[in-house]
């Protein structure tokens, strides 16, 4: 290790607390940018650093914030309470068709929205319909436990479904369909074994019936029909553009930018979404905390982690598959469980770059950090806001020992049979 490593962890373990604590509130964004300033007063990065860290993360962060406002614009259009409404219909009074439906409904949101879509939007749209038909308290929490773990087991698919992905993509120049072609697999394996373990471990509490008498038709929960009627061809369109895209290199940013920008335009014709306070409410502090977040780790890992970590997937890759996967994956996502996945991926990116032949470790690395985040509460800032989020309802509490026992028992299992696909297929 360099003279100035145990400095750069004392920073990287001190900004890694208060980005998970976030004592009074304080935003992310501010803590990463605190460690990043030592680090560059300390010499642990330089100033030169700062650019090279922003070519590496601008892409991943703007088309998370891009695709973030998309989905909030459709939110405030009625679009996803409209499906929640129609599978309740679809499930008929049947709770465990509705658990069923809901899990599916949180798979697909993730796929095209992020898990962050899934956790924050989804989340209280599922509360308040569960209250609607009946199901409260205790009898809600299955269903919505569900919701919060598909949110990033089923995370996967595209390089858009999870920050983790744009981030691990963008690094090494993995293209839309290139990466698409390869995880949609492990992704189907992971909503799978995802569904069948939480059928299994709730399958008491997701029996009997439900109340129809309350629901309402699906129509009337449209706020906007114009942007209503825009979120499916704009969905099917925005993924033929990262598809063609790709064919050309183009960043996935210069796709979801401009979506956004065109959503929000169409918001001012019928006046019946605020575009002014989506911007607002938009995650910004996503793009500082990615910032002061990988200089942070970038100074760490030039002072001796990163070669650690090389040293690690080094031995693991000699021997031999399908071992090396599970090994590896199992390795990436205990380092996200114990970090945070998105200081994690980075640290992950680090030292695969030092290797031969890295491409194979580059997705074990993403399914690592998609799933290995269910292990503990602070695997994910999407996690941390669903539990705090959580909280303030009042009456569905998730304690860490629940949260931590779900993760164990159904993630383990979840994380292996995705690894195991990404070795077959992959």
């Amino acid at each position: 290790m360099k003279p100035l490593f145990l400095p750069a962890l004392a920073i990287f373990l001190a900004t890694l607390f208060l980005v998970t604590v976030r004592p009074k509130n304080l935003p992310i964004g501010y803590s990463a940018t605190a460690g990043a300033i030592l680090c560059l007063l300390l010499g642990i990065t330089k100033p030169s650093d700062i650019l090279l860290v922003w070519s590496i993360v601008w892409n991943a962060t703007f088309t998370f914030v891009a695709i973030v406002m998309v989905s909030l614009v459709f939110d405030e259009a009625g679009f996803f309470e409209y499906l929640a409404m129609k599978i309740a219909k679809i499930a008929g009074g049947n709770r465990l068709r509705l658990f069923i439906l809901i899990i599916l409904m949180g798979a697909g949101v993730s796929a095209v929205f992020a898990n962050d879509g899934t956790a924050l939007i989804i989340t209280p749209i599922i509360y308040t319909l569960l209250k609607r038909v009946g199901i409260t308290g205790r009898q809600a929490l299955p269903f919505i436990v569900s919701v919060g773990f598909i949110a990033d087991s089923a995370s996967l698919p595209l390089v858009v479904s999870n920050l983790v992905n744009i981030v691990a993509s963008s690094y090494f120049g993995i293209s839309f369909l290139g990466y698409a072609q390869v995880m949609i697999p492990p992704d189907l394996a992971a909503i799978t074994s995802s569904l069948i373990l939480l059928w299994s471990y709730y399958r008491r509490s997701v029996t009997g019936r439900f109340s129809t008498h309350t629901l309402v038709d699906p129509a009337n929960v449209i706020r906007d029909p114009l942007i209503f009627k825009a979120a499916t061809p704009s969905i099917i369109m925005l993924i033929l553009a990262y598809s063609l895209g790709g064919f050309y290199g183009v960043p996935v940013a210069y796709v979801a930018v401009p979506t956004a920008v065109i959503v929000l335009g169409l918001t001012k014709l019928n006046k019946k979404i605020n575009a002014l306070r989506i911007i607002r409410t938009a995650p910004w502090q996503i793009v500082v905390f990615s910032l002061g977040m990988y200089l942070i780790v970038f100074g760490l890992g030039r002072e001796g982690l990163t070669q650690l970590l090389s040293t690690v997937l080094g031995w693991v890759s000699s021997l031999g598959q399908p071992l090396s996967t599970l090994l590896s994956g199992f390795f990436f996502a205990l380092l996200a469980a114990s970090m945070n996945n998105m200081p994690s991926v980075m640290l992950g990116n680090l030292a695969i770059s030092r290797l031969g032949d890295p491409t194979w470790l580059v997705y074990a690395n993403v399914v690592g950090n998609d799933i290995g985040p269910k292990f503990t509460p602070i695997g994910s800032l999407a996690t941390l806001l669903w539990l705090y989020m959580l909280d303030r309802k009042g009456d569905i509490r998730v304690t860490v020992y629940e949260y931590m026992k779900v993760g164990v028992l159904i993630a383990l299992p979840v994380l292996f049979f995705t690894l195991i696909t990404l070795w077959v297929t992959g």
